[in-house]
């Protein structure tokens, strides 16, 4: 369904991404923001369901300023190897590259944006300094930003068996952002990644509905 693309940032340099349109008239846009192992072939795939729900969805490959089509596999291996690039590449450019796949879509309508993990913070701040109405998936470093003022509704996805995130974490998402939605599963970090033995299922599923519900609320106004 969809396909490469090249998107120009706000410094000198394009990167790639991938992109799938919806059949017909899109609803709006969803900026789909990886975890930290690249727009991997899950990433494709859920920019895929996004776009048979009706959305026009982009995913921008933040790595690419750093090596250019990197795809790292779901192992520790590539787990430290993620960790160090998002590190590198930090948080402030990933939201700028965000902006600029938003405007790479802009003719969709309204944009939102959708994030697992290390994508899942970067998901809340575009919600916080961008204005996009935005899902994030257990975040793990959402927490030092919850203090900020949103510009947009953020909904919250976290699994109750995440050891990457204690249940201290999530009530402070309740406490400081009560105006938000905050959903919990009985489930472990990225219970959304079916490429895994990680993926649940039956959470993934009415994380998935309640996602569609929010953007059809705030980007399609159904």
């Amino acid at each position: 369904m969809g396909q490469p693309i090249n998107i120009p940032t706000s410094g000198t340099q394009c990167i790639g991404g991938y992109v799938a349109r919806p059949d017909g008239k899109p609803k709006g846009g969803v900026v789909v923001i990886q975890e930290i192992f690249g727009v991997t072939a899950h990433i494709r795939d859920v920019a895929d369901r996004f776009a048979a729900a009706g959305y026009t969805a982009i995913a921008p490959a933040f790595f690419d300023h750093l090596e250019t089509g990197l795809e790292l596999a779901y192992d520790d291996t590539g787990m430290q190897r993620g960790k160090a690039l998002v590190t590198e590449l930090g948080l402030e450019r990933a939201v700028e590259d965000v902006a600029s796949a938003a405007e790479a879509i802009a003719s969709a309508g309204r944009i939102g944006t959708v994030g697992y993990c290390w994508g899942g913070t970067v998901a809340l701040l575009a919600a916080l300094r961008l204005g996009l109405p935005s899902v994030s998936y257990y975040g793990a470093r959402n927490v030092p930003f919850l203090g900020e003022t949103p510009k947009a509704p953020v909904m919250f996805h976290f699994g109750e068996r995440d050891r990457s995130i204690p249940p201290e974490a999530v009530a402070s998402h309740r406490e400081r952002l009560p105006q938000m939605e905050v959903f919990t599963y009985p489930a472990g970090h990225a219970f959304n990644r079916d490429h895994d033995p990680h993926y649940d299922e039956a959470s993934a599923t009415l994380a998935w509905q309640r996602t569609l519900a929010f953007f059809d609320k705030e980007l399609a106004g159904a």
